[in-house]
């Protein structure tokens, strides 16, 4: 079943052995970065945690930055119009040249977190999804005497043999926009050698993405079925 997902949020943090705060390096591949054109940030702030690389934002809420703090590198995309490729290749040029300028040998690990939205093909509502759909209640949660407000499922992957990350998902219904569903991945990868290739950085990213976007709304489409298909009344059909 085809879906449009929304993604809002994209973020990624490389952990690194800590270092003294130094924004001289971080302001010299801004430097680089207009000296070689279509710089990734526009603008270059020191900051109490640390030297912030960032963009001007025009919606509430949003925010474009790439934070350089004492243990990890932090990159943050937030309701702004940057695909998830350009994200991902973004986070790992930038951690290249920051890395290779600081002399950091390994990061100890990643993390990538991914926000999205995405309609349900039979449902006007989310919290009905999840409920009839995807949990299959009835008049189950009358046991609470009122009906809960938002729904959702959480579940985690731990590390395994043949795939070395972590995931740790959740299915949610939306407060702010009761169509749709709210999708988060929460990955975790292991260290990198950074001499050897930064390849990983950037398909980490990916990979956590794709979890979402194949994985995940494939698992949501298996109780994404007409409510005729669940013997559901006419009534029930019209929600």
């Amino acid at each position: 079943m085809h879906y449009n997902p929304r993604t809002i949020a994209l973020l990624s943090e490389l952990h690194h052995p800590p270092l003294s705060p130094d924004p001289g390096p971080i302001q010299r591949v801004h430097n680089q970065m207009y000296q070689a054109g279509n710089p990734a940030y526009s603008s270059f702030a020191v900051t109490p945690a640390g030297a912030v690389l960032s963009n001007p934002v025009a919606v509430p809420g949003a925010a474009s930055y790439a934070a350089f703090l004492p243990d990890r590198f932090q990159f943050r995309e937030e309701l702004t119009s940057l695909t998830v490729e350009g994200f991902a290749r973004q986070v790992r040029e930038v951690s290249e040249q920051v890395a290779r300028i600081r002399g950091i040998q390994v990061f100890t690990s990643q993390s990538v977190t991914v926000r999205t939205l995405v309609n349900t093909r039979h449902f006007k509502d989310s919290r009905a999804y999840l409920k009839e759909g995807m949990f299959g209640f009835s008049v189950e949660t009358e046991s609470f005497g009122r009906e809960p407000e938002l729904l959702g499922i959480r579940m985690v992957f731990p590390p395994g043999q043949a795939r070395q990350c972590a995931y740790s998902l959740r299915i949610e219904s939306c407060a702010g926009d009761p169509r749709s569903l709210f999708i988060e991945n929460q990955a975790s990868f292991g260290p990198l050698l950074v001499e050897n290739s930064t390849e990983s950085v950037e398909t980490n990213v990916m990979d956590a993405y794709e979890f979402v976007v194949q994985r995940t709304l494939h698992f949501i489409s298996c109780f994404d079925l007409p409510l005729e298909q669940e013997g559901a009344s006419e009534d029930e059909e019209g929600f």
